[in-house]
Formats: C-alpha cells, sequence, structure tokens
C-alpha cells in the first residue's frame, strides 16, 4: 500500500508545472464559461436608458433580470461575442453570425409571466432584419396575458372585464394652468416634473409623478391640475393596429383578444389588420390575397390557429411610453425574464459627488 502511494507521488511530482501564463489562461477560460452560463441560464444585467416605466423604474437604473422566473430561452443564434450587444461602432458592426440559428426553446422555470410582472424582451416590431435574440431589449410591465381581452376606457386597463391596477409610482400627463407669474425651474426639478409642452405662457402638460401632486397643486400660482385623456373614438395612426377601421387611442382602445397558444380565429379584413404581423411575422407563415380569399402557405384559410402565447406590455409612465399600444402583442419567443432587483443607479443629471441615488441600490423591483 505504502510503495503505491509513494509512486503514485513521485508520478506527480514529475509531471511539468503550469506556467503561470497558462494559469492566467485556464482562470480566464474558466471565468468565461462560468459567467456565460449564469448570464445564459440565470440571470443578466440591464440598464433602463429612457423614461418610460418611471417612477417605477429610473433612467439609469441598473437591473438584475431572472431567466429561470420563466424558464431560460435558450439562444436561437448561437454564435455571437459574449457580453456586447448585437451591433457596435454605432451598428456598423455585427456582434454575432446569422448563418446558424436555432428554433425557439425555453427550459422549465419557476413560474409563468403574470400581469403586473415588469419584463425584459426583444423589441418585436424592429425594423432591422435581425434575429429575435439580436433584437433591441425593451422593460415594460404585463398587463395582458394570452387569452385576455385588453381593452382601456379612459386610461383605465382592463383584462377581460377586470381592472388592472397600476404601479404605485404609474405616472401620467396632467394639463396645467397657472397665473401669469413663471413657474419656479427649481421647483419643477425638484419636484421631478417633467414639462413636455408649452401650449402659451400660462398652460402646459406635464408629468407630475404621484408623491409631487399635492405638493405642486398646493401652489398659489396653480390654478387647475387635469388629467390629460384622449377622448373616446377619436383616432390616433400611431396606434396599433394603425387602421382607421379602429378608433383607438393611448386612453381608449380595444377590446381586443389576446392570443393564446392554439386559439383558433376567424380570418378577415379586420382580424388580418390585428393579427396579420402574428400570423406572418412572427409565426412564420407567407399570407397573399387572391381577391376575397386569404392564402396562407399557398392554402385558401377561413381560419388561423396561433401557436404561441402572445402578451401586453406597457410603460408605467403611460403618457411617455413606446408600449404594446403602438406595435401589438409580444410573442412568447421574445420574452428574456422577469426584472427583480435594481442593483446599482446613476442619475446623470446631478454632480459627481451626487450620481448615485443610494436609496435605489439592491432595491427589489415591484
Amino acid at each position: 500500500m505504502n510503495w503505491k502511494f509513494l509512486s503514485r507521488k513521485n508520478k506527480d511530482e514529475n509531471k511539468p508545472k503550469k506556467s503561470a501564463a497558462r494559469e492566467w489562461l485556464d482562470a480566464i477560460l474558466f471565468a468565461l464559461i462560468a459567467s456565460t452560463i449564469i448570464r445564459g441560464l440565470l440571470f443578466s444585467a440591464y440598464a433602463i436608458p429612457s423614461a418610460s416605466m418611471e417612477g417605477s423604474l429610473l433612467t439609469g437604473d441598473y437591473l438584475f433580470v431572472s431567466k429561470m422566473a420563466y424558464g431560460a430561452r435558450m439562444p436561437m443564434t448561437p454564435i455571437s461575442i459574449p457580453f456586447l450587444e448585437s451591433t457596435v461602432f454605432d451598428a456598423k458592426v455585427k456582434t454575432y453570425w446569422d448563418g446558424l440559428q436555432l428554433p425557439y426553446f425555453r427550459l422549465p422555470g419557476l413560474g409563468e409571466v403574470k400581469k403586473g410582472d415588469a419584463v425584459v424582451f426583444n423589441y418585436p416590431a424592429e425594423l432591422v432584419n435581425r434575429p429575435v435574440d439580436m433584437r433591441t431589449h425593451f422593460i415594460k410591465r404585463c398587463v395582458g396575458t394570452p387569452g385576455d381581452i385588453i381593452e382601456i376606457k379612459d386610461g383605465k386597463v382592463y383584462a377581460s372585464g377586470q381592472l388592472v391596477a397600476n404601479a404605485p409610482k404609474a405616472q401620467t400627463s396632467y394639463r396645467v394652468t397657472t397665473t401669469s407669474a413663471d413657474l419656479n425651474p427649481e421647483m419643477i426639478h425638484n419636484l421631478k416634473i417633467d414639462v413636455r409642452y408649452q401650449y402659451n405662457p400660462t398652460i402646459y402638460e406635464m408629468i407630475i409623478p404621484p408623491d409631487s401632486y399635492n405638493e405642486f397643486k398646493s401652489y398659489s400660482n396653480i390654478v387647475s391640475v387635469k388629467e390629460v385623456i384622449e377622448p373616446k373614438g377619436e383616432y390616433s395612426p400611431q396606434i396599433f393596429p394603425h387602421n382607421e377601421k379602429f378608433k383607438w387611442n393611448e386612453d381608449n382602445f380595444g377590446p381586443l383578444l389576446i392570443p393564446k397558444k392554439g386559439i383558433n380565429i376567424q380570418l378577415n379584413d379586420s382580424t388580418l389588420a390585428l393579427y396579420g404581423r402574428a400570423i406572418e411575422v412572427y409565426e412564420h407563415n407567407k399570407v397573399t390575397r387572391e381577391g376575397d380569399a386569404i392564402i396562407i402557405n399557398g392554402k385558401k384559410a377561413d381560419t388561423y390557429t396561433f401557436k404561441m402565447n402572445y402578451y401586453w406590455m406597457m410603460g408605467d409612465n403611460r403618457h411617455n411610453s413606446e408600449d404594446s399600444r403602438f406595435w401589438g402583442f409580444v410573442p412568447e419567443d421574445h420574452i428574456v425574464g422577469k426584472a427583480m432587483i435594481t442593483w446599482m443607479s446613476i442619475d446623470s443629471t446631478q454632480s459627481t459627488v451626487n450620481k448615485i441615488r443610494w436609496n435605489r441600490v439592491l432595491r427589489a423591483i415591484h
């Protein structure tokens, strides 16, 4: 026994030792593989670039997004440079090769997308022809799930007749009438008010955070503050489905059925306006017309059965958000994960000393 042990020990001692460079290379390779697995299967970090989710999430917030929450989506474009955006150098250089594309597949998750979740997804209406998993990342709040009938009445969202509660710090815009006295810029800044338009010297449209509303309204030079709501029946061409048959706008929209896997719809001019992009672009069918007939993949079709689930996403800053009201449904294969924690928050408008919003560091997202 002892002789065998000594023999093995001698053999190990005779092995050439790794050089310092080799040890560093092995460590770097291990770190890259481990971080790629963690980022691909467990969670990723994302930054908030715009104000569409204020005041729940602020521009400059950095988030941890759980991919386990809904199940990690396996890469559809497996050959890419890790940790980089899909394009670099002002979108002139791609960091991926789309010559190899894999079918959509998602691992089992801890749950499903629910109403109220802050969800990160790939932007479905992107005009640049890129693979799904290489498209721009958006974050919005889910307000409608597969099979729901979504409707917006005077700014309030309903899913299958049930009111969908706003996020606690959701924002909207107000028409503000003042006296002739100028508004104090410092007061506007301190109350975090966004002045969207000034129609004349005394009338403004402003986005006012809920926490600032009462204080702002109490100032002596504020005559009135009224919520801005686009009237029912007033057509807005920017609003999905961009068709005059549907007199919809930001604040009065629908009713609209959100597609669910296995659900069957009748095909006609109206349903093609609403679901044509989903059928053709997201579910990869060729849709043509021959007179009044609708042809799908070379065959006349009177109905269509959806292959995927879809979701309706809206920003918490309702009058400053490009969301499903403008471009429609989010397919399930575009879903990345659930925003869980704000791990850092940087306010670019502040001085160096005050740039970090310490009260938002390691804060759970609701």
